[in-house]
This record gives structure tokens, C-alpha cells and sequence, in this order.
């Protein structure tokens, strides 16, 4: 279902309501405004994001085995153990992001769950089957591929989106593909 940014805090709202936690999936092409529409609902829900770039491999994940898996490109296992299984509870977490620039953990984030009931997850990979059953509700992004390339040469500049177009973004595309990703989403967003 197509849906957009006030129908979505009013079904958060709503399901937040009945039953206290939410946990939102928020998945999709890249440049299609995940992290833009997460930051956006913090304001408004006063909510905890929690992005999937955090989780990228490490440099001996990536191997051409685990990059041939679709959905592999993310480390869904430190994440399901590092972020799910406390969210879950409940409880106060920390975790520490991978940054890809330097490849190496930067410094811990806090995650404070009890005053804050409502957690967004964004990014690709976010919706990966082995995540799935975690989310309350499960959001596709979208954009055509113009605007998406566009976006990524502002983001990242040339030399990068290069490497987006020939590596990343087919990466994403047999992910989506592979688990039908946009068609299981209860919702779907273009921009």
C-alpha cells in the first residue's frame, strides 16, 4: 500500500497506543530518503533511530561468498545480537557502529528504550528475512533510478557513485528481487 509520512506516524501512533513498543522497519533503494523521513519522525515521535549502515561487514566478512548471499552485504547477526535481542526486552543497550571510511567500530552509541517506546530501524537490509519477524511494521522507500543517481552524486560525489551504480545498488537490487522485499513491506513510499 502506498502510503505517506502522516499516514505513517498515524498508524505508529495508533499501534503505539495498543500495545506500547513499536519497532518499524524502514528498508529500500538507496537515495530514496530512509535516513531523511527516520530523522523526520524522530522530531515528531521523539523516537530512536538506529541506522543499518552501522552494521555494514567488516573487512573480513567480505568475502565473494557472503557478498553472493542475497541480503549478505549487512552484518544481520552482531545486529540481531547487539540491537534486536535487547530491543526485544526491552532493556538499555549500547553498540558500536562500523564505519566503512576509516573500517574500523567508532565510539559506542546509547540506546535508551524504556522512555522511549517507539524504534525505527532504516536503511537497506533493514527488512532482511532474518530480521523480519522483529518489526511491527515494515516500510519500502523508493525513487526512480534518475533521481536516485542524481542523489548519490550530491551525497557522495562522481568517483562514488560509480561505485554505487556498478557494486552497491545492484547488490540492493538482488536483495530486494531475491526476497521480494517491496511486495511483503506492508507499506511503500515513492519520493
Amino acid at each position: 500500500m502506498m502510503i505517506d509520512k502522516d499516514f505513517l506516524i498515524k498508524e505508529i501512533s495508533k499501534l503505539q497506543s495498543r500495545q506500547g513498543r513499536v519497532l518499524l522497519g524502514i528498508d529500500g533503494r538507496c537515495a530514496s530518503g530512509k535516513t531523511t523521513l527516520a530523522a523526520q519522525l524522530k522530531k515528531e515521535l521523539h523516537c530512536n533511530v538506529i541506522p543499518m549502515d552501522h552494521f555494514f561487514l567488516r573487512p573480513e566478512q567480505r568475502t565473494e561468498e557472503r557478498f553472493r548471499e542475497p541480503g549478505g552485504n549487512v552484518d544481520y547477526e552482531r545486529f540481531l545480537q547487539e540491537v534486536l535481542t535487547p530491543l526485544q526486552k526491552g532493556e538499555r543497550f549500547s553498540y558500536r557502529p562500523f564505519d566503512c571510511h576509516q573500517m574500523d567500530f567508532a565510539d559506542a552509541v546509547q540506546v535508551e528504550t524504556g522512555e522511549i517506546p517507539i524504534t525505527l530501524v532504516e536503511g537497506s537490509y533493514s527488512c532482511h528475512p532474518k530480521l523480519w519477524g522483529a518489526y511491527d511494521i515494515r516500510l519500502f522507500m523508493t525513487t526512480d533510478k534518475q533521481t536516485q543517481m542524481k542523489r548519490i552524486r550530491e551525497r557522495e560525489g562522481e568517483s562514488q557513485a560509480i561505485v554505487f551504480e556498478q557494486r552497491w545498488i545492484p547488490l540492493e537490487e538482488q536483495y530486494f528481487s531475491f526476497y521480494a522485499i517491496k511486495d511483503k513491506c506492508e507499506y511503500c513510499m515513492q519520493t
